[in-house]
């Protein structure tokens, strides 16, 4: 069964675009909270993979 990167990597950046939208949420009176930096690093991490797969699949 082979896995298709492409569709990975949308999944991927599906994650990122939730957890982007969380923090922005959370953050009410500052953005220098646990939660809102969390859910960023969550996204930059989901946003990273989600490139890398998209180009590990062009190859």
């Amino acid at each position: 069964m082979m896995r298709n990167p492409r569709l990975f990597s949308l999944l991927y950046f599906v994650l990122g675009s939730m957890f982007t939208y969380l923090a922005i949420e959370s953050a009410h009176e500052t953005v220098w909270n646990v939660s809102t930096i969390a859910l960023a690093a969550l996204a930059a991490f989901d946003f990273g993979t989600a490139l890398r797969l998209l180009f590990a699949s062009k190859r």
